[in-house]
């Protein structure tokens, strides 16, 4: 390839990645305009991607609507316990499945591989849900993704990609293994473990399946299912605002704007983590 068919390409992937840019951005543009448009414009279906007129009425009422804060607590704790204790079992089943020398390896590698591709099914998911005694809890829906085999198999990686040496000459000062793992592989493989850290995040910040399926108590539901249920019941999302509410703002309005508050802390977690999310998924991914 010449110099002028590479500025070509660089020009068209350019471009390319643009226009890919803009679709993806263009239905969240939406749905902020529409949160913060007129109800009679939003009725009426004259909102695209800029607002028409301005009000901030939607938001007022969702922040005095005490059932979708408590399913956003409900959401930051799933979010925030689940993602810890995942980080802490993926990291500690993914530091001695890096090991050539670990025994039984490549079984243990098999059934994480089998289990990956292969699911036991909803119904017996649930009987074991049940059989705990955990059904309408959140635990509910932390421990059905403890652990993601896939961000097992990049974690790995990643603690294969760090040289041998390190662990070597840590060995020969006397260090086990929890104090290598602490010391050096964690650090070393920091943006791997931030990457598969907010992978475990949005994942779990996401989540409404399980909870739609092991959780009735309202009390218990995440913030995702409750938006699902505004979403599917537009009769039911403007009945809880009381009958004046309901009679001055749309219901399409009121989605919008819970849905934008709902993908705030994604978008925060994201600007956070943004710095490793490339070097750790490339430092994950590819074996050295």
């Amino acid at each position: 390839m010449n110099k002028k068919e590479g500025i070509s390409f660089q020009i068209f992937a350019v471009i390319l990645l643009i226009i890919l840019g803009l679709l993806c951005l263009l239905p969240i543009l939406h749905l902020v305009a529409k949160s913060f448009s007129e109800t009679n414009a939003v009725i009426a279906g004259k909102v695209n991607f800029l607002p028409v007129g301005f009000q901030l009425d939607t938001y007022k009422l969702i922040a005095d609507n005490a059932i979708f804060w408590r399913t956003f607590a409900n959401s930051v704790f799933i979010t925030v316990v689940g993602t810890l204790v995942s980080m802490t079992v993926t990291i500690l089943a993914a530091y001695p499945l890096s090991k050539p020398y670990f025994r039984g390896r490549k079984f243990i590698l098999l059934l994480y591989v089998f289990s990956m591709l292969f699911y036991g099914g909803t119904i017996p998911t649930y009987i074991i849900m049940q059989q705990l005694g955990l059904l309408n809890t959140l635990w509910a829906q932390i421990i059905p993704f403890i652990v993601v085999q896939l961000n097992l198999f990049i974690l790995k990686t990643g603690f294969e990609n760090i040289p041998e040496a390190i662990e070597e000459s840590a060995r020969m000062d006397g260090a086990g293994h929890f104090r290598i793992l602490g010391q050096f592989y964690i650090p070393l493989a920091l943006p791997t473990i931030v990457t598969v850290a907010l992978f475990y995040a949005v994942n779990y910040w996401n989540g409404y399946y399980h909870a739609m399926l092991f959780v009735t108590d309202q009390s218990k539901k995440p913030l995702q299912l409750y938006l699902y249920e505004m979403i599917t019941s537009a009769q039911a999302s403007t009945q809880e605002l009381g009958f004046e509410a309901s009679m001055n703002l749309s219901s399409s309005g009121m989605q919008a704007a819970a849905i934008v508050l709902g993908m705030i802390p994604v978008v925060i977690i994201y600007l956070i983590a943004q710095k490793y999310l490339i070097s750790g998924m490339t430092i994950g991914s590819v074996k050295g």
